[in-house]
């Protein structure tokens, strides 16, 4: 089956990075990794690793589902604006939300920051596969539990959360895959992770033993995240099964001072992680003037930076279908092996999926060597968790029987699996494509080591501005990569309202 045949040959392709570092262990010997690994530095970043982990993911699934909860259950004003602005943090690229609180408070550093900025940084990952589990979510479900005598609260603690689970597990995979894998925001605020320490190793030796074996470790790491969310996930059927479709959900109605509470949060939160960096990036033009303004290096570096998000983008949402209808359609541990190889590439640093790319094209594909097709491959071996834990969602929520239907009508299998699941799992596909344009649309190492001479994108221009320390030059480009999110997020989100029939 072409749908069996395409999840093999992406989840090989997503293996390529660790197979570079098994490789290069391999050649290191195991005497040289036992000294490397087993010492107390090693200790200390997995210490500072777990720990940041373990705060960070709650805090991010507390504050995901608590705004998920209030632009799509409750008569909160401006929902859909409050909306857009929970999803645009992730047009914030990690290193200029850390910039702007390091200039904003010079002296916070160290593992409260590290928490700080990456639940503003990262929230957006929960928020967004939640809010599209919400508006899938039938009100009838809560109806039962209320007329069997539950509170509205209980109702909802009893037989809506777990409706969520799957969406808050993905959810929080990706912010725990972002957290091992993160660089730039942790060195700014001298918070040692393994990552940090990676490209340190990196910088000294360029690809050093010792890097190397970090990234091991890092991939074990990631297994480690991976299969506690294998276990939190389960084997319950998320989708509606019955007559007719799904009603609108009544909005709760806010009153008083519990409304004014409830729009403290998603103001505060809006300030707090875009309020303070368009605030330093806004004293940073004021500063420049209109010198930083310069169409003739702008306008190519948006361009191209549109053009590799928008086909970035569309690949890896699509590379992701097969895997995700596979993942709820035919679980089991064959399919959970695959899965959980496309998470491998995303726990790496960059800098290491792109010399493993570099290395393999440069030895036996060296027609595609820094061309754009390696750009991409890039991409889609670090952002494909990102539309595959949406369209996971979606699919989970979309019942079989209806392609049973659909092809008892005649369909081929094919067509009934585009015209009912992929329908009605378009809300998460959006999800996804509009996370994994985001995540393009602010990616550096990669992109700066892979692309094709002359490559300029909105992040790499910015990244040479800043290193050159002329931030005035640098913050019209940071802005637009803040603002390229808005418009996106809101086609988006409303497609995905009238594909769901809202």
């Amino acid at each position: 089956m072409w749908i069996s045949t395409a999840s093999i040959i992406i989840s090989a392709l997503a293996l390529l990075p660790l197979a570079f570092v098994i490789f290069i262990s391999f050649t290191t010997g195991w005497a040289t990794i036992v000294q490397l690994v087993f010492r107390s530095r090693v200790l200390e970043l997995l210490l500072n690793t777990v720990t940041l982990i373990l705060i960070t993911l709650p805090l991010c699934v507390l504050l995901g589902v608590a705004l998920a909860w209030l632009t799509e259950r409750t008569n909160l004003p401006g929902r859909r604006g409050w909306s857009l602005l929970a999803t645009a943090p992730i047009a914030v690229p990690a290193f200029v939300h850390s910039y702007g609180w390091i200039s904003l408070i010079p002296s916070l550093h160290g593992l409260p920051a590290a928490v700080l900025v990456s639940v503003l940084a990262y929230f957006p990952f929960i928020y967004l596969p939640v809010a599209a589990a919400f508006r899938r979510l039938d009100p009838a479900i809560e109806d039962v539990a209320q007329s069997l005598g539950l509170s509205p609260g209980a109702a909802f603690f009893r037989v809506v959360v777990p409706q969520l689970r799957l969406a808050m597990g993905g959810g929080a995979l990706l912010v725990g895959i972002h957290l091992l894998a993160e660089y730039g925001l942790f060195a700014m605020i001298r918070f040692d992770t393994f990552t940090t320490a990676i490209f340190d190793q990196f910088q000294s030796s360029f690809s050093g033993p010792a890097a190397n074996m970090l990234a091991g470790v890092l991939a074990l790491c990631c297994l480690a995240l991976l299969s506690a969310e294998v276990a939190t996930r389960g084997t319950a059927r998320y989708a509606r099964v019955g007559s007719g479709s799904a009603r609108t959900p009544p909005l709760r109605r806010l009153k008083g001072a519990w409304l004014a509470v409830a729009l403290v949060l998603p103001a505060l939160i809006s300030a707090l992680a875009l309020g303070v960096p368009v605030f330093i990036l806004c004293k940073w033009l004021v500063a420049g003037g209109a010198d930083v303004w310069r169409a003739a290096d702008l306008l190519p570096a948006l361009e191209q930076t549109l053009l590799l998000c928008a086909v970035g983008a569309l690949i890896t949402t699509c590379a992701a279908m097969p895997i995700a209808w596979l993942s709820i359609r035919a679980p089991g541990p064959m399919i959970r092996i695959m899965e959980g190889c496309n998470y491998i590439s995303s726990a790496l640093p960059g800098i290491v999926v792109a010399l493993a790319l570099v290395t393999i094209t440069i030895r036996y594909a060296q027609p595609i060597y820094q061309t754009v097709v390696t750009v991409l491959l890039a991409y889609l071996l670090m952002f494909l968790p990102r539309a595959l834990v949406s369209l996971r969602t979606g699919i989970a929520q979309a019942p079989v029987e209806l392609e049973d239907v659909a092809r008892s009508l005649g369909r081929s299998p094919g067509q009934a699996l585009r015209a009912t699941t992929f329908r009605l799992a378009a809300p998460g596909a959006a999800a996804g494509a509009a996370m994994t344009f985001i995540a393009i649309s602010s990616e550096l190492t990669a992109t700066l080591l892979l692309s094709p001479n002359g490559t300029r994108t909105l992040a790499t221009s910015f990244w040479a501005m800043s290193s050159e320390i002329d931030y005035a030059a640098a913050a019209p480009y940071a802005l637009i990569m803040i603002l390229l999110s808005l418009p996106l997020t809101w086609l988006l989100y409303s497609q995905s309202k009238r594909v769901a029939g809202r």
